[in-house]
């Protein structure tokens, strides 16, 4: 039914002037004139001057608008909101930004206590070494190292859960130490150019072991003796024969398809320390480095190792 003039200008009547709905709200007009320009305030139209004109309840949208902006929302992400999309994803988005220039932060702030702590001398190699490393720092490095490292056949769930307990994860709130650890890490197995040939599983010609491990089965193997060996370093214990040992020098068998007798291991203890690289020291330095030697590495773990089957000849 159509509206009689009177109700038109009653109507009229009650629109408020971008003015008005700027001083109503406690903002400027320059502020409101943007949004609508944004498409976030739709004017109600024009008066016959070409005035926008605003109806009241676009007094409570733009208080929408501005809450919404306190917490740092883009405007895509406000027009979305106003839309009827998420308002929990977008404040969830907002506060995982938040979080990563936090993180970002705080690895700035332990970079530039290292180099303000250390020693004048020192002091241009570590901005160097530092400001080659993203902050906050990421884990691409080590991971590329290792699966340069680590056999191809070996299937995706071992090799996650090997990545997983070789490759550290930058603290969320670092120390000076920390951050030069993890700058240090990825300078390392950015340059490094190790690969699977040599390593134990592929052993060096004229050496203890004939032929080639089987590496699933070595690394799955490995997945049992180091835990067990990690404990035993944990507790203090000195590297000896016993059940570590036993699982060590099982999985290497059961990856030659050998038995495990006193011939192969003295094969496999040849095999080992032919096999070993300096390199990997460095790579557990750096780790103890990034965790502040908090716990035993896979490092620590076939180290002791090592010292057992060394002890146990």
């Amino acid at each position: 039914m159509e509206r009689s003039e009177g109700e038109r200008a009653a109507g009229r009547s009650q629109l408020l002037t971008i003015g008005e709905l700027a001083r109503r709200a406690g903002v400027t007009v320059k502020t409101v004139r943007h949004y609508s320009d944004e498409g976030l305030l739709p004017d109600a139209g024009r008066s016959g001057g070409g005035h926008r004109r605003y109806a009241p309840e676009a007094l409570e949208r733009l208080h929408r608008i501005r809450d919404l902006r306190a917490f740092g929302l883009s405007l895509p992400a406000v027009a979305d909101a106003l839309g009827g999309g998420s308002l929990e994803a977008a404040l969830a988005e907002r506060l995982r930004d938040l979080g990563g220039r936090l993180a970002a932060l705080r690895w700035r702030q332990a970079a530039l206590r290292a180099v303000t702590e250390a020693p004048p001398a020192e002091r241009p190699a570590l901005l160097r070494l530092l400001g080659a490393v993203p902050q906050p720092p990421t884990s691409e490095a080590p991971v590329r190292f290792w699966r340069r490292l680590l056999p191809r056949e070996l299937p995706p769930p071992l090799l996650a859960a090997i990545l997983d307990e070789a490759v550290p994860a930058p603290p969320a709130d670092p120390d000076p130490a920390q951050a030069v650890g993890c700058a240090r890490l990825h300078a390392f197995t950015s340059r490094s150019r190790m690969s699977a040939a040599g390593r134990c599983d592929r052993p060096p010609p004229a050496t203890g072991l004939a032929g080639r491990a089987d590496p699933v089965a070595l690394y799955r193997g490995l997945g049992e003796a180091y835990p067990l060996a990690a404990a035993a370093a944990a507790a203090g214990r000195p590297p000896a024969p016993g059940a570590e040992l036993d699982a060590f020098v099982g999985a290497h068998a059961q990856a030659y398809g050998e038995r495990d007798d006193d011939a192969f291991r003295a094969g496999l203890r040849e095999t080992v320390r032919a096999g070993e690289d300096p390199r990997m020291a460095a790579y557990w330095r750096h780790v103890d480095e990034v965790t502040g030697g908090g716990y035993p590495t896979m490092g620590t773990a076939h180290a002791w190792l090592v010292g057992a089957l060394g002890a146990a000849g």
